[in-house]
């Protein structure tokens, strides 16, 4: 099964692979859930993404700004053919976050970013992990490749 997705078929634009940065315990339940979900659930980040899409999740920390450091690239999966939607309120409260249908790999294993700093275009710049704070960012085909390989265990 090939990991990288071509650019759905009704698509003019050229493929695009997303790195979200999201903590493992939310990156686990939305694997289990089959969605994405970024930048605390503005409607913005998930916007850009499209049909074939390529995503991978980077989990700095187990929890929210809180919890043991994780490091590691978590999950990775192609945006389904769905619009994004906005969820019901969670848990009782107000908070809609806007998703994303994703398909995850199943059987990635997470890669600590260690491992690939030194080949990653993103690491290359000085501060890149200012980059992160983004929340979401673009990924070169380059890192994508590199990354979902690793993960593949190939």
């Amino acid at each position: 099964m090939p990991i990288i997705a071509t650019a759905h078929a009704t698509s003019t634009a050229p493929q695009r692979y997303w790195l979200a940065v999201v903590s493992r315990v939310h990156v686990l339940r939305g694997v289990a859930l089959g969605i994405a979900q970024a930048n605390h659930g503005k409607r913005a980040a998930v916007e850009r993404m499209r049909p074939g899409d390529g995503l991978i999740y980077y989990s700095p920390r187990e929890g929210m700004r809180a919890g043991a450091p994780v490091r590691s690239f978590t999950a990775i999966g192609i945006i389904d053919d769905r619009p994004a939607w906005q969820a019901d309120p969670q848990e009782g409260g107000c908070f809609r976050p806007w998703r994303r249908s994703v398909s995850y790999r199943q059987g990635a294993r997470e890669t600590p970013i260690d491992a690939l700093r030194d080949d990653l275009d993103l690491t290359s710049v000085p501060n890149w992990g200012m980059v992160l704070r983004r929340g979401l960012v673009e990924l070169s085909a380059h890192d994508y490749a590199l990354i979902a390989r690793t993960m593949a265990q190939e």
